[in-house]
């Protein structure tokens, strides 16, 4: 379904900036051969979008490849001809000669070296983002407590590139946080994805200790397995991984984390997302014992705070993962916004509030624009929450 949804939108992004760049500049030239050649890379690349539609399932790993390269000639052509559109109108306004096609050709260049660069390096371009909450909740002994988030590794997708993850661990660890939380996504479906990795993520390490829930592709739901007892078992072996490598995994279930006489809650609850996504969640089980406690709760799938948490808790601050941010954002703008109300960073409800990572790995498509691999360094402050990241 993801991959015929993908599909559409490419067809689009194929045809419309090729059929305007065609009528536009080209049924002017004579040679035919010429004419005929600007569609052979667009058939092409049709042609292959075809074949992996219909293709073997293990077709699929190089389908990220091939995605790739389609935005690196589907993006330029879309710039380039929204740029021309609006040079043609501007030419009305003014009534004076606009060169639109070769004025248009430069920020279609540079379009194609910003996709570029986001495929080769815009993956591993980590961001440490510094964040305060505010709550008149939190216990004095807490005032300052760092809380490192990391979320949606997708290890699957780093196969063979261990020295990136190793570089995000090493400034994880530089960051000297109290304590380190993983809000779900540490694979793409299976459990050995994880077994290259996890030397470098037994690294991560934090005062208080690290805590980890599952998120909705480490059910393994994505692929077929011989039966559901297979998959359950992918799902204990990776539990299993997480704990030995140092990670205590919350299953709807807590821990409580003391300085001095004062505590606070640590909550983790499993996958709560909305069809397709599963909802394995029970915040009852997870809160059993901690009334009248701060609390910080992780929860992958961020629609899981309006849905359940906000109504019926008093959860101060959850902590979310799940929508990459789409994995590209253009000056601040990323289409996940459509989708999911809280996409990105601090959302306040008063003194409560949800923080979304956008995520550490990447998943369908090897890139990231804008929308940068996140680590997330949350302060606790006492008091009113006064701004919003």
């Amino acid at each position: 379904m993801i991959l015929l949804r993908v599909s559409l939108i490419f067809l689009v992004l194929f045809l419309l900036p090729d059929w305007y760049i065609y009528k536009t500049y080209l049924t002017s030239l004579h040679h035919r051969r010429w004419k005929r050649a600007y569609w052979l890379p667009t058939v092409l690349l049709l042609l292959i979008l075809v074949i992996f539609l219909i293709g073997h399932d293990t077709l699929h790993e190089y389908f990220g490849t091939y995605l790739i390269v389609a935005l690196c000639v589907t993006i330029p052509k879309t710039v380039f001809m929204l740029t021309s559109i609006l040079l043609k109108l501007f030419r009305r306004l003014v009534k004076r000669p606009v060169p639109h096609g070769w004025i248009a050709l430069a920020p279609a260049l540079l379009t194609f070296g910003y996709v570029l660069f986001g495929a080769i390096k815009g993956k591993e371009n980590f961001q440490v983002k510094e964040v305060t909450f505010y709550s008149p909740d939190l216990p004095d002994a807490f005032d300052g407590y760092r809380i490192l988030q990391l979320s949606d590794i997708h290890s699957g997708s780093w196969k063979g590139n261990g020295k990136a993850l190793q570089e995000a661990i090493d400034l994880c660890n530089r960051q000297n946080a109290d304590l380190a939380v993983f809000t779900g996504d540490l694979v793409n479906s299976r459990a050995d994805e994880l077994l290259e990795f996890m030397p470098v993520f037994a690294q991560l390490k934090a005062r208080d200790g690290v805590y980890s829930v599952l998120g909705n592709h480490d059910y393994g739901s994505y692929v077929k397995w011989e039966n559901e007892q297979a998959r359950l078992a992918n799902v204990d072996s990776l539990i299993a991984r997480e704990n030995r490598m140092g990670w205590c995994m919350l299953q709807n279930d807590h821990r409580i984390i003391y300085k001095g006489t004062d505590s606070i809650a640590v909550v983790g609850v499993e996958n709560s997302g909305k069809p397709p996504f599963p909802d394995r969640g029970d915040l009852p089980k997870a809160l059993q014992g901690t009334d009248g406690m701060f609390k910080v709760l992780l929860s992958h799938d961020p629609t899981h705070w309006r849905r359940k948490v906000l109504p019926d808790t008093s959860v101060q601050l959850t902590l979310s993962g799940h929508t990459h941010d789409m994995q590209i954002s253009l000056f601040g703008f990323s289409v996940s916004k459509f989708i999911y109300p809280e996409h990105r960073g601090l959302y306040l409800e008063g003194n409560r509030g949800l923080y979304v990572n956008i995520g550490l790995g990447y998943v369908l498509f090897p890139m990231r624009l804008g929308a940068w691999p996140e680590i997330t360094v949350l302060t606790l402050k006492k008091g009113n929450n006064k701004s919003i990241q």
